[in-house]
């Protein structure tokens, strides 16, 4: 039995059947509103109390011709009354709207799971273009699942003919329809989604009242059809008290940028270039002028992360967004932002590469260029989010880093992530901890060296341009250690190089230790960072639910790194790492610890890992069973 199978509690008096946890995944082509539906059965059962996790997952392609395999579009979640960490590995409702939907994706259905599928799309033409050569609706091919075979796109036309849209409006509301049938499945309401589709299409009454029928229809088709025996429900999940939202990773990326620019009492600048999967952090935080934010939309990546450091030299939270291939434009003004020793967040959300690669994939593919990915010695602080909704903490950490050891940070993120939602318990200022910008003072001039450092944290203090008193030098030649002149002394070169280096070390001082989860010592200590903590978490603790005793440990501080790394390596006796990548993280703990043996265990294929796959290999390194790729 898979980890993820549906669990069923006992029927209640007659009522909804009730289940522990239900992925759902929701897949048409890239036209057909599938991250919209997605989103909207997630956001009403979150309103439901269920706790939650999402995976949208569409094309790259702009415009990937109709119906093919390139461009299918699908929105998968998880929903339940216990902890949900991932958006799950095997599929229990499939719903597809067009042959490429169920070609692309019924690897994900166990059998005896069910297929939703809009039988006006199993079309000859549709049917070649996802490469079937005969009707799987016909063939017996799908005997092993429960198939409700529905006429989607022909019930929403005739649920909304008489509104008066032409016959491309009328097929765009099909996507309600089978939201109204799922949420008949799972004991939705449809109250929230009416007032989503009242609010959004305002000035557009026709298409409001054109989705609310197709949405009541389909709930309606549910209730009558036979296939469907029963209704389920899933009852709410026990969370600490307090008001939540679903976030995506995004969005609660650039409201920890708002809050610790509140907290520290600056404005925030932002200028990026838009990359796919960063854009929305702009789109974001462009809605907040009216809490001192400044947004820019630059030419290219390089005058985005220059717009930056221009905004830190004076005096504002400056943040850059990026991916990977735009990290790599900005790497020699991150070095410029370094040497002259300014405060300033670059975030990258990764993305598979190399090049354009999979712009809309998940990948850990930037690590080393994040540490290493400038001229010279040059090292920045280097941190990574792990949840959507930590993208928040994760943020407001990278800026209080910044301001506080006067640096750049980068803040690893990826599409995984980013893209993906679950519940968040939205904070109170009062909540965060404080942020305290090196800033010098005017009273200070007379006795004041721009480069002279305070003796714990090696960091210089911000003197804001127009200060009086205050004025000093800046730019990318190597600085006199005291007064920020010019200098091609060569003592005093090795001299910075090697303060700005212990500088950054002497962050671990200021960061929190490692945390074990399971096993606290043992035969497996699994090691994981980023976004994939969700998996790891999951699968470890189900391991020693099991009976296996694992211990598990998550990087969120990558350089430097906790002080007690080595502390807890020493208590096991094999170390797996595990990664979205090559081994990057692998490389760097094996020439940073060499005396330990550093295993790996890597998938590069623009998904995360399931947890099936990760528990195999788990038994696998404790002897349970042989490897099977």
């Amino acid at each position: 039995m898979a980890v993820d199978d549906i669990k069923t509690a006992p029927r209640n008096n007659g009522e909804p059947e009730a289940l522990e946890r239900v992925v759902i995944l929701f897949v048409g082509d890239s036209g057909d509103g599938m991250q919209l539906t997605g989103t909207q059965f997630s956001d009403t059962s979150a309103m439901l109390g269920n706790d939650i996790a999402t995976f949208p997952n569409y094309p790259a392609e702009i415009r990937a011709p109709q119906g093919s395999v390139y461009g299918v579009s699908g929105f998968q979640v998880h929903i339940g009354q216990t902890e949900i960490s991932t958006p799950g590995d095997d599929v229990d409702v499939l719903v597809a709207m067009n042959p490429a939907a169920l070609k692309t994706n019924l690897h994900s259905v166990s059998p005896g799971k069910t297929l939703i599928i809009d039988t006006d799309s199993f079309t000859k033409k549709n049917l070649g273009k996802a490469g079937y050569e005969s009707n799987p609706l016909e063939d017996d091919s799908l005997d092993n699942y429960k198939v409700i075979q529905a006429p989607i796109t022909t019930l929403t036309r005739t649920s909304i003919l008489d509104i008066g849209l032409d016959n491309k409006s009328m097929n765009r509301s099909k996507n309600m329809f089978a939201l109204g049938m799922v949420f008949w499945m799972f004991s939705r309401p449809l109250t929230h989604t009416e007032r989503f589709l009242e609010n959004k299409f305002k000035n557009k009454p026709k298409v409001i009242e054109a989705n609310k029928r197709a949405l009541k229809a389909g709930y309606n088709y549910a209730d009558t059809l036979e296939l469907l025996p029963s209704a389920h429900t899933i009852l709410p999940a026990k969370m600490k008290p307090g008001k939540y939202r679903i976030i995506m990773g995004n969005s609660a990326t650039a409201w920890g940028f708002l809050a610790a620019a509140e907290k520290a009492n600056l404005d925030l600048f932002l200028g990026s270039y838009p990359i796919t999967p960063a854009s929305d952090i702009l789109h974001e935080l462009s809605k907040h002028q009216h809490f001192g934010v400044k947004t820019f939309q630059a030419e290219d990546e390089i005058a985005g992360v220059c717009s930056a450091i221009g905004a830190a030299f004076a005096g504002d939270l400056a943040i850059t967004t990026t991916s990977g291939p735009g990290l790599a434009l900005k790497g020699e003004a991150v070095g410029l932002a370094l040497i002259t020793e300014l405060p300033m967040v670059i975030v990258d959300v990764q993305r598979g590469g190399p090049s354009t690669g999979l712009p809309t994939k998940t990948e850990q593919s930037d690590l080393l260029q994040s540490l290493h990915g400038r001229n010279g010695d040059s090292p920045v602080i280097v941190i990574a989010a792990s949840t959507p909704a930590n993208c928040f903490d994760y943020a407001y950490e990278a800026s209080r880093l910044a301001l506080e050891h006067m640096t750049p940070v980068i803040l690893l993120t990826d599409g995984y992530i980013a893209n993906g939602s679950e519940p968040w318990k939205i904070k109170e200022m009062s909540e965060l901890s404080p942020i305290t910008p090196r800033l010098e003072k005017a009273e200070n001039a007379e006795d004041w060296q721009v480069y002279a450092r305070d003796t714990e944290k090696l960091a210089r203090n911000w003197a804001i341009p127009g200060t009086p008193g205050l004025e000093h030098r800046i730019g990318g030649l190597e600085k006199d250690k005291l007064t920020g002149n010019v200098s091609y002394v060569p003592d005093n070169h090795e001299y910075m190089v090697k303060i700005r280096a212990e500088k950054i070390k002497r962050v671990e001082n200021y960061i929190p230790d490692l945390t074990i989860e399971g096993a606290q010592e043992g035969d497996l200590l699994v090691v994981g960072w980023g976004g994939t903590y969700g998996s790891l978490h999951t699968a470890v603790n189900y391991m020693n639910e099991t009976g296996d005793k694992i211990g598990y440990v998550h990087f969120n501080y990558l350089n430097p790194m906790p002080k007690n790394t080595e502390e807890v390596f020493k208590k096991f006796k094999k170390i797996l790492v595990c990664e979205l990548n090559m081994g990057q993280l692998a490389a760097v703990l094996r020439s940073r610890y060499p005396e330990y043996n550093f295993l790996k265990y890597n998938k590069i294929q623009g998904l995360p890992f399931t947890i099936m796959e990760l528990v195999q290999k788990f038994n696998q390194m404790l002897g349970n069973e042989p490897i099977i790729i």
